[in-house]
């Protein structure tokens, strides 16, 4: 079966936008595997706490809109007993098309929020022409993506970061910035009143995109203010491809190492007392 066709007997009380989705062995076994990892990564960091309110970040990329997809799919199948707000801050870019996202929402029934706010506008102040707006740009988000969980009562804003963004932020910590970090699946903000999860840990992008194109998706790109991320993360994207083509599975086993490590084969005395080491002297 090609993954084009469409569902044939379409079960009217399946989330709304799975109404169009293809039928085909290929995306049953795509959503499938997308769930199952999903599941663990909400299951091993303790992320679900029945009766509580999430909101989803929403930016109208291939990440975001998974993101939300599969935790509708979810939710709908009595595995997330949480309830889901949607949201998406318009950050003012030049030619963001705001019409996409309320009628996306709206036709498939979501709940959601629209969220004006010109971050926009201060992130071209702040920086010089010619810039790398990402990092202010996304500092800024997070602040009003807070703010706004707050005021909907919400215990977690939930984001769509994804295999790849994860390792990408590990090597550039490691090549650039001298340290073992990365983008945690689960960690609480300064203030400690929301939790920021993320449940796509373990969900590759190339997975991602195929699951946005199978369901037709009204991606909006996320280049709009002519502002790229930097070079340092478009290198280390392009050093994991190429692991990847010539050793192929290097990035599921470098995303669970993540999750494996041994502080006492590290180099790091906070974490491990190497001082209190000392061979026993035999008489």
């Amino acid at each position: 079966m090609s993954i084009a066709e469409p569902i044939a007997d379409f079960d009217e009380s399946c989330p709304a936008l799975f109404r169009d989705a293809p039928a085909g062995v290929e995306f049953n076994k795509l959503r499938k595997r997308l769930i199952r990892q999903v599941r663990e990564t909400l299951d091993v960091y303790g992320m679900v706490r029945p009766g509580t309110k999430w909101l989803v970040a929403l930016s109208g990329g291939k990440d975001s809109y998974g993101l939300l997809a599969v935790l509708l799919d979810l939710k709908w199948r009595g595995l997330l007993p949480v309830e889901l707000l949607a949201c998406n801050l318009d950050q003012g870019q030049p030619n963001f098309p705001k019409h996409i996202l309320p009628e996306f929402l709206e036709r498939n029934r979501i709940a959601h929020r629209i969220e004006y706010q010109d971050t926009y506008s201060i992130v071209t102040d702040k920086l010089p022409e010619g810039a790398t707006y990402c990092s202010l740009c996304s500092r800024l988000r997070r602040g009003h993506l807070y703010r706004i969980a707050r005021e909907e009562q919400c215990s977690a804003l939930v984001l769509g970061h994804h295999r790849e963004d994860i390792l990408e932020t590990f090597f550039m910590n490691l090549f650039h910035g001298g340290k073992l970090a990365a983008m945690p699946p689960k960690l609480l903000n300064d203030e400690g009143d929301v939790e920021v999860l993320r449940p796509l840990a373990l969900c590759a992008e190339a997975d991602l995109a195929r699951f946005a194109e199978a369901l037709e998706f009204p991606i909006i790109p996320c280049d709009l203010c002519g502002s790229q991320d930097g070079l340092q993360r478009n290198a280390m994207k392009a050093m994991l491809d190429d692991f990847e083509r010539k050793m192929p599975g290097r990035k599921d086993v470098m995303i669970r190492a993540l999750g494996n490590i041994n502080p006492s084969h590290m180099l790091d005395p906070r974490l491990f007392d190497f001082a209190a080491l000392a061979a026993k002297v035999t008489q």
